[in-house]
């Protein structure tokens, strides 16, 4: 089957991609981070600035905006639920580091829902062992979806922005 991808939109004045490319990067990240899960379910909330820094310091005690949070579903096994989770994404921020990293939107808003998405299959990066194996995942995810490498900058993009990943 695939991703059942449940999409609420709590902002405005910003780009948002189709919810096409939303599934499709969605499926794309399960397929590859766990590829036994044939039917799954995410729900994905778009939101605001305010939004996010108050979920932020809620969850995760850092009072900032960010781009992506990822809440994964902590059911027990035996309910046999397929809710992987919910993940927040932040429009304006993926927008603002994009325009910062010399980034295409789309191609960030891919990187932030893949992210996210593996987040909720348990790949995680605290530990460098386990952030080069969730990079080198994201970096393959990317390439299969059609974008370059998500941790350098787009070269075929000009701008005099940062360009720090």
């Amino acid at each position: 089957m695939g991703t059942n991808l449940d999409i609420d939109v709590a902002c405005t004045g910003v780009w948002l991609p189709p919810a096409t490319d939303l599934q499709r990067w969605c499926d794309a990240a399960v397929q590859a981070g766990a590829p036994d899960k044939t039917d799954t379910e995410i729900s994905l909330r778009i939101t605001d600035a305010a939004e996010i820094q108050s979920l932020n310091a809620r969850y995760r005690q850092q009072d900032k905006a960010t781009n992506v949070l990822s809440f994964p579903a902590d059911l027990p096994p035996e309910l046999g639920l397929p809710l992987l989770g919910d993940l927040v994404i932040c429009a304006a921020v993926v927008a603002e580091e994009a325009e910062q990293q010399n980034k295409s939107p789309e191609a960030h808003w891919a990187h932030m829902v893949v992210h996210g998405c593996l987040h909720l299959l348990g790949y995680d990066h605290i530990s460098e062992t386990d952030a080069d194996v969730m990079e080198a995942l994201e970096i393959q995810i990317m390439a299969q979806l059609g974008y370059s490498n998500p941790y350098e900058p787009d070269p075929f993009k000009e701008s005099s922005a940062n360009t720090e990943p």
